[in-house]
């Protein structure tokens, strides 16, 4: 028996359907290590940056599988994703099962014949592959903890910064700027509608905008005053060519332009048609298609639409060094039209189809037509005109109707014909300053600059809507008051290192390490020694940003009258007093009075527990935050109790017992909690016990033990007569252990 190690479970059953022979296949369920959240203990500098890797909690009972299996196999085959972060997984779990020798096959669509051509021709982990994607994580981890503890000093607790979300920052917080220095300018837009010979009516604009009201009355004046005529017809023809195949960054935007998908979406549905092999690998950044594609796909739109329609084409890649998969994004199957399970899948399919049969077809050709007409006397005024445009060949938006756009058709007109003036009006506008950057936007952005790779997209968008720095306002991007003083912070003290020019050019070299021309231990070495001199010395010269202005001169401080500024909170900018802390007079930004915290003339009970004396026990104040008025310790964040009223408190409790709190022979209950990231469940024992989790557990169901579910880490509860034990979280494999997929073989 012959083991194939995917990293997803929906990979072994479709590559399984494919097999003939003596093989099974199995997953490892995505990563299997990664480096520990403690940096110290992550990353030996001295020993060359070697990263230190720790086994994923949950991941253990899937290692001993995967050694278990194996044992018996006559052959381990790695058959993870064709790009670093695949070659980097299998390189892994050839670490952490002890493989010896191991195989290696890559392959860009799950078909049968890709699996057998790609098992024919096995290869070696490519260690190259493997230094570029540990270089990149090594060198986000160095400057994520470095930046992130200066931001903790400087700007608030708890922020944080990135390689390459930094610049992506930097970018909104740029056009942010623009749209705030705007200042717009009136003009007029006027329109007057016709009557031509043949009773046909037509409205023509004023090719110039008056940007004052005299002008537009003149205009409107002499229009009406005088006769009018068709001064000029232009019709021009012009060809519309296809676009290349999908690549990532492309799919991203035109799913995001079509159907509102957000690139992580986007990514989570191409994922599903690639694993059930629909779709060939969907991160890429090359728009070339195989030579056994090109025959099919000639061959469907030749049947499909006709050979007037089929225009063969190369395309290049726009990028210099595209490296991830080797082919654009397409159907593994090009006569299948309609492919997916969900509607998304069926969604996203059926863009990825037509896209692929459109970059082959013939070009679109539209007449385009211009009227223009004016008075038949010697006044100045501009033209009117109007413009118009009719397919006259529909070549490749024959596949992709949806890219057409509307025809319009003017009416028929001769050259000095007269037209007969029955409306003319004007309409008060002003510029409007640009626009902010939707995900589609910011993507060809980033791609545009050369910031991050096709992998990355997502998660940088991801990575700084979740960590508060931007919030989507429609369909766009909109950096919030902390994302602006991040940024600021960043913008100010450390510019060269989200600069474009220098995240472009660390990532050319993090693509040299992939091709073997750039070593590892040299480029972090080249880095992070300037870099750690930098953060040092901003650490002495930076300024905490805790003032981010002077407060308009009408808000006065509601307690001693006195000038306001403006400052940083968790919950966004506010007005406080200058003269703070000896005055705490404070208003919100809309400059409404903001109450300060008011004394409750109790004493903390958690900082009795802890064993303050008398002087360092805080007392319990009303405070108000994102949820609402609460009380708490004054201490915080020495002490961050929090009290509530015992129907609050009734509420939360679960009636579950901590686990933890039973093996170590105390008392203690899993109660509900609300974080930065939600609500989630945790000891009632609070800090003296850490234990979470964020599934809610069952009451009554808990496993006498205290047992953890080896998978999620979440609390283990009782089952049934047949399952004595299953997880809590109810989208854990070990919730319901009969479902389990288990390795299948052919």
């Amino acid at each position: 028996m012959n083991l194939i190690i995917v990293e997803s479970p929906t990979k072994t059953k479709t590559i399984s359907k494919y097999l003939k022979g003596d093989y099974s296949v199995t997953a490892s369920v995505g990563h299997i290590r990664d480096l520990p959240k403690n940096n110290k203990k992550a990353i030996d500098l001295e020993a060359g940056f070697a990263p230190h890797y720790e086994t994923i909690k949950g991941k253990e009972k899937i290692i001993s599988e995967i050694k278990t299996l194996a044992k018996k196999a006559k052959e381990v085959i790695l058959a993870t994703d064709p790009d670093r972060e695949g070659e980097a997984i299998a390189w892994h779990i050839k670490e952490s099962c002890g493989l010896k020798n191991p195989k290696r096959i890559v392959f860009n669509e799950i078909t049968q014949s890709a699996v057998e051509e790609a098992i024919k021709h096995p290869r070696e982990i490519d260690m190259d592959l493997v230094k570029a994607q540990e270089a990149r994580r090594v060198l986000d981890r160095l400057v994520g903890y470095d930046l992130s503890g200066l931001i903790w000093k400087k700007v608030r607790y708890g922020l944080s910064a990135g390689r390459v979300q930094s610049p992506a920052l930097r970018i909104l917080m740029e056009r942010e700027r623009e749209i705030r220095a705007f200042i717009p300018e009136n003009f007029w837009v006027i329109s007057a509608e016709f009557k031509t010979k043949k009773s046909d009516k037509i409205i023509l604009i004023c090719d110039e905008e008056p940007k004052n009201e005299n002008e537009v009355n003149r205009i409107i004046e002499i229009a009406k005053k005088n006769q009018w005529q068709i001064i000029d017809i232009k019709q021009t023809e012009a060809k519309r060519s296809p676009k290349p195949p999908f690549i990532t960054s492309t799919l991203q935007q035109t799913a995001s332009s079509r159907f509102g998908f957000s690139p992580s979406r986007t990514m989570m549905v191409a994922q599903k048609l690639y694993e059930q092999g629909l779709i060939t690998y969907m991160r890429t950044d090359s728009v070339n298609l195989s030579k056994e594609a090109l025959p099919q796909i000639y061959n469907e739109i030749e049947n499909k639409f006709g050979k007037e329609y089929l225009s063969p084409r190369v395309y290049s890649s726009k990028s210099k060094n595209a490296q991830e998969a080797h082919e654009a994004i397409r159907p593994s199957k090009i006569s299948q039209f309609a492919a997916g399970v969900t509607e998304e899948q069926q969604k996203l399919y059926k863009l990825i189809w037509q896209r692929t049969i459109a970059s082959q077809m013939s070009d679109a050709k539209t007449l385009r037509t211009k009227i223009s007409a004016n008075i038949i006397q010697a006044e100045i005024i501009p033209n009117f005109s109007a413009t118009g445009s009719i397919i006259t060949f529909d070549g490749w938006l024959k596949a992709d109707p949806a890219a057409r756009g509307e025809d319009l058709e003017l009416p028929k007109v001769s050259k000095d014909e007269s037209l007969k003036l029955l409306n003319i009006e004007s309409l008060g506008k002003q510029t409007e300053p640009p626009s902010r950057y939707t995900e589609a936007g910011l993507i060809k952005e980033l791609e545009k600059r050369g910031i991050g790779r096709p992998s990355t997209y997502a998660s940088i968008i991801k990575t700084i809507v979740d960590r508060g720095y931007v919030e989507k306002e429609a369909r766009t991007l909109k950096p919030t008051d902390t994302g602006d003083v991040v940024s600021t912070f960043l913008e100010q003290n450390f510019n060269k290192y989200i600069s474009d020019s220098f995240t472009a050019e660390m990532e050319d070299e993090l693509d040299e390490i992939a091709t073997g021309k750039r070593k590892y231990e040299k480029m972090l070495d080249n880095f992070y020694k300037p870099f750690l001199k930098d953060v040092k010395a901003k650490e002495k010269t930076a300024q905490k940003i805790t003032n981010l202005g002077d407060a308009p001169e009408e808000f006065k401080c509601p307690v001693c009258s006195g000038p306001m500024i403006i400052k940083l909170s968790r919950t966004g900018k506010f007005l406080s007093c200058a003269k703070f802390p000896q005055c705490q007079g404070a208003r919100k930004f809309d400059g409404s009075i903001m109450e300060g915290p008011k004394e409750t003339g109790e004493k903390c009970p958690a900082c009795r527990q802890a064993g303050r004396n008398e002087k360092e026990i805080g007392k319990l104040i009303e405070r108000e935050g994102r949820f609402g008025k609460f009380i708490a310790c004054s201490n915080y964040p020495k002490c961050k109790y929090i009290k509530t009223s015992p129907e609050e408190e009734a509420k939360k409790k679960t009636g579950v017992k901590c686990p933890q709190c039973i093996q170590n022979g105390k008392e203690g209950e899993i109660v509900e909690r609300r974080g930065r990231f939600g609500i989630f469940y945790s000891c009632s024992n609070y800090p003296s016990c850490k234990f979470a989790i964020k599934a809610k557990p069952l009451p009554g169901r808990q496993a006498g033990t205290g047992k953890i579910c080896e998978l999620c880490g979440s609390l283990m509860m009782e089952g049934t007569r047949t399952i004595p034990e299953r997880c809590s979280k109810k989208e854990c494999p070990m919730h319901n252990p009969h479902k389990m997929e288990k390795p299948q073989s052919a």
